[in-house]
């Protein structure tokens, strides 16, 4: 194919590729990793410096996380989450290892990589994508934030080496997947829950709206919150994993007043691509003097080594895996072991839940005013589509359970779907 169609899901926590092949299927590129192919590629970059020649290594995705892996000192500097930071004025550039990178650059060196590795499993070269964009970007409160994210997002995949890219939000991409499985038209709600987002789609499918021509007049709505699995990880750190750490914690400062730890430093330690940011010296120097005056001094000691040894990456993936068994099982544990650090605590979902209340509330109004806004009842819906990493958090799932009936609930693909969809909607084009 001289313009093959290809989609892209540059995502908070995965990315994905898709190619639709000669028969209009889309296929996912895979990516190799020490525990075999995968299809999702791990938005993370892990900077090391090579001891014999001195020079800064930067891995990406699931070589990112083999690298973080092996290296026992965790000297390396681990970078995720990045789309987070595209709506905000604040996160310009960044230090690392001697070195300046703005934003921009530091997503193109992430998605490079992936399209090079795609490249040569489709044995072809990408230079046109369709790519996804969430409904709202995080943080994103007013359209000038939306303008800067859209910006920075748009440089970065040109400086990746996409050519010519063309923009479409990402539950559109799922409602395309959705789609293929259809023989008749059907008006959907597709919700999709990433790592920094939640996005809602209302538009209608089907044989009848295919093609390039329909598509516009066919979406009725769409609307999003920036919230998502990286804000349940949150909460889940905010109360099993900080307390143990300090927070909630007393020192006597030098006037001898017993004071709390400082607040701010446990807000960076539930967002895991902020605990790299703690790793600064002046940071480290105040958290050594909070310790040598802290009445629980051992608690300030953990803090300090999940700081320098950059455990970020280690502390979220055990409240992923927390998280993955409260959505089969009415209670998990947390575990979390580093060298003299550990932690261990029975957690019930009805906990959990009361934990995550105020982000569930914000995605449950967020559907509703969607449907109000479009004049759409709940009961005129056919299908509602769940894809994405927190569509398997069961008090997830019961909003739209409770709204639609267990019977127009269904989901499927959930880290791949928008992937596959946008290849369609590249093949459309």
């Amino acid at each position: 194919m001289n313009s093959p169609a290809i989609g892209l899901d540059f995502g908070t926590t995965n990315s994905s590729i898709a190619l639709v092949d000669a028969n209009g299927r889309p296929q996912l590129a895979s990516f190799a990793a020490d525990d075999g192919p995968t299809e999702t590629f791990r938005s993370v970059l892990y900077f090391e410096e090579d001891e014999e020649t001195g020079r800064t290594c930067i891995h990406a995705g699931p070589d990112a996380i083999d690298h973080y892996l092996a290296s026992e000192e965790k000297n390396g500097r681990l970078v995720q989450s990045l789309k987070s930071f595209l709506a905000s004025q604040l996160f310009s550039a960044t230090r690392v290892m001697e070195r300046t990178y703005r934003l921009e650059d530091l997503i193109a060196l992430l998605l490079t990589p992936l399209r090079e590795q795609a490249e040569a499993r489709f044995g072809l070269r990408i230079e046109r994508i369709v790519a996804g964009r969430p409904v709202h970007f995080v943080g994103a409160e007013t359209p000038e934030a939306e303008e800067l994210a859209m910006t920075r997002l748009t440089a970065a995949m040109h400086n990746a080496g996409f050519r010519e890219v063309t923009f479409e939000f990402e539950p559109v991409g799922a409602a395309y997947h959705y789609e293929q499985r259809l023989t008749t038209d059907e008006l959907i709600l597709i919700a999709d829950f990433g790592g920094g987002t939640s996005d809602f789609s209302l538009l209608r499918v089907g044989p009848s709206f295919a093609g390039p021509g329909r598509r516009t007049e066919s979406i009725l709505g769409h609307d999003g919150v920036g919230l998502a699995g990286d804000a349940f990880d949150g909460k889940l750190v905010r109360h099993l994993v900080a307390p143990r750490l300090g927070r909630g914690a007393e020192f006597r400062s030098l006037m001898g007043n017993v004071l709390p730890i400082p607040a701010w430093i446990y807000r960076h330690l539930e967002r895991w691509h902020h605990v790299s940011l703690l790793k600064s010296r002046k940071t480290l120097q105040l958290l050594l003097d909070l310790r040598r005056e802290a009445l629980e001094p051992e608690k300030l000691e953990a803090l300090i080594h999940v700081v320098r040894a950059d455990l970020g990456f280690l502390l979220f993936r055990a409240t992923e895996q927390l998280k993955r068994t409260l959505s089969e099982q009415p209670s998990g544990t947390f575990r979390f072991e580093h060298e003299h650090v550990g932690i261990a605590a029975l957690l019930p979902r009805d906990r959990f839940e009361e934990w995550i209340a105020e982000e569930l509330a914000c995605i449950e109004n967020c559907v509703d005013g969607l449907l109000e806004r479009t004049g759409v009842p709940p009961e005129a819906v056919d299908r509602v589509f769940l894809t994405g990493g927190s569509s398997f958090v069961p008090a997830v799932r019961a909003l739209f359970l409770a709204r639609f009936g267990a019977d127009r609930v269904t989901s499927g693909a959930e880290l791949t779907s928008v992937a596959s969809g946008l290849a369609l909607r590249a093949a459309e084009r």
